[in-house]
Formats: C-alpha cells, sequence, structure tokens
C-alpha cells in the first residue's frame, strides 16, 4: 500500500488540533479538505499521530537497566512517576527528570527514560496528571486533562520532583530535567523557580517570560525545530534575556524539521538527523554539567 503524501499543512493543522484550539471535529474537517476525501484523512491520522505500538529503543525488560513505577511526595499530594537506572551501577549517579509532552507519560517517554539510564543517568519520568489520577491510557483525553491543571501547581511538583533526586541514594545531588513539548516549557518554568536545577534542557518548549529569567541558575540547552513558527517566535526574546542575564545556555535550530522532530513514535513528524545529533548533545551536556 502506498503511504499517503503527508504535506506540511497536515502537520500545521495537526499542531493546531494538538496545542492550540482546533477540536477534533474541526481538525479531520479541515484534513479531509486538504486529503481530499475523508478516507484519505482517515488514513493520514495514524502517521500524523504518535504510535505507542512502534517498538522502542530500548525494551522495557533490558537487563541493562532497572526500571520500576514510584510514588513520591509531590507539592499537594503523591506524584507517581517512572524510575530507572542502569543496572549494577557500583556509583552514585547524576540525575536526570525526563517530563513528557501533552500526552501524559506513555509509553515512548518511558522508553526516553530509559534510554538516559543506558547514558548513566538515574532517571526520573514524572506524571504531572498524577493529581488528576494519572495519565489515561487515551491520549486525546489526556490532552484535555492538561488544560485542567494549574501551571503553579506543575512548577510546584516540578521543585518537588529535583527534591525527590537530589536527595535520592543512588544520585550525586546534581539533578538536571529534559523536557519535550509541553515538557519543554514544563522544564523552562522550573528552571526559573528551582535554584537547586542544574542543567535544564528544552526541546521545542515554551519560553519563559523575560523578565524571569534572571531567575534561572541552571545551565540551559535549547532545541528547536526549523519549521515550528509557533514556538519559535519566542527564541529571540529569550535569547536576548538569557545574554542580558549572563547566563549559560545554548541554543540549536534544526533547519526543515518540525515541531515533535525527536518523537520517533510519530512517523510524518520524527527527523532521525535531527534527532540523534540533538540526543547527542543533550547526553554530552548532561555529563558536563551534572558531574
Amino acid at each position: 500500500m502506498t503511504r499517503p503524501a503527508i504535506t506540511q499543512a497536515m502537520i500545521d493543522a495537526y499542531d493546531e488540533y494538538t496545542h492550540l484550539t482546533l477540536d477534533r471535529r474541526g481538525f479531520m474537517a479541515k484534513l479531509t479538505q486538504l486529503a481530499g476525501s475523508g478516507a484519505a484523512a482517515a488514513a493520514i491520522v495514524p502517521l500524523l499521530a504518535a504510535n505507542s505500538a512502534q517498538a522502542a529503543m530500548v525494551a522495557e525488560d533490558d537487563s541493562r537497566v532497572l526500571g520500576e513505577d514510584v510514588a513520591y511526595p509531590g507539592s499537594s499530594g503523591e506524584m507517581k512517576g517512572y524510575f530507572v537506572r542502569p543496572a549494577g551501577a557500583a556509583v552514585k549517579l547524576p540525575t536526570v527528570i525526563v517530563v513528557h509532552e501533552n500526552r501524559g507519560l506513555n509509553p515512548h517517554i518511558r522508553d526516553v527514560t530509559r534510554r538516559l539510564a543506558l547514558e548513566g543517568f538515574v532517571a526520573l519520568a514524572p506524571d504531572f496528571l498524577s493529581p488528576l489520577g494519572g495519565t489515561p491510557a487515551d491520549e486525546d483525553k489526556a490532552r484535555e486533562m492538561f488544560g485542567q491543571l494549574a501551571a503553579e501547581q506543575v512548577t510546584a511538583d516540578g521543585i518537588a520532583t529535583i527534591a525527590f533526586l537530589a536527595s535520592h541514594e543512588a544520585g550525586n545531588g546534581k539533578v538536571g530535567a529534559v523536557g519535550f513539548c509541553w515538557g519543554g516549557g514544563t522544564v523552562n518554568d522550573m528552571a526559573v523557580a528551582s535554584p537547586d536545577l542544574a542543567a535544564a534542557v528544552a526541546y521545542y518548549g515554551r519560553q519563559p517570560r523575560a523578565e524571569d529569567v534572571e531567575k534561572i541558575q541552571a545551565a540551559i540547552l535549547l532545541h528547536y525545530a526549523g519549521l515550528d513558527e509557533r514556538i519559535n517566535a519566542g527564541i529571540e526574546a529569550y535569547r536576548a534575556a538569557l545574554e542580558a542575564a549572563g547566563k549559560t545556555f545554548e541554543i540549536h535550530v534544526y533547519d526543515g524539521v518540525n515541531h515533535a522532530f525527536n518523537n520517533d513514535t510519530s512517523a510524518a513528524r520524527y527527523d532521525k538527523a535531527a534527532a540523534d545529533l540533538a540526543w547527542e548533545r543533550t547526553v554530552t551536556f548532561f555529563k558536563e554539567k551534572l558531574a
């Protein structure tokens, strides 16, 4: 079967649906118009959306890592998360928080957490939907739940997660955070709010307010997709604020790729070359800043 052609307009429509105000009915109507028929639109949707059935890069039962679901104190109640460490580690290791997209703690983010453990980190992926009962299996329902989260509680739960990892017996006391999409914006907010965060990596994430940037103590690494006009509109103001405040930071824009280029479960948007380069930079950055 020939794979349907995916246009930039279709990807933009999906981004509008997942991040802005377009509802599913409106998205399907727009996609049907772009694709030429309802049948073509139905064939294209799975290529635009993330597919959790895609094989993980690091299997859940990989003997090189030890992963478990955990609970720990949040800002106002119990937080749940996925905790992974290298198997057989004999020394205390740097720790990294992995912050999910606006689909919650799903199989892809669990896989990313295992990838970090293979690189020599103790990694924890919090479920920021814990106050609402946790991430549901239905990703559309999960997306709707994010609208019920208060920004202040998200940041407070992020700070609680930093505190949990900073004192964990497996860690060396230094904490970094990496986030994707919604999680990238959350990591930026955590960097503003917590002087205990040593390193922050945001993939195509919303920027903090310029007047808050001076509060950042963490070293910052920012990855952006060249075609992501919505998020990229805030890059220069963030860069100027970071420079004015004398912060340690790097900004990388990957030309010709889309928002969510790192998510290998999204066939239409994933870009292996950009994802591999960004990952290499991320791992090197954490190893330098969290040693």
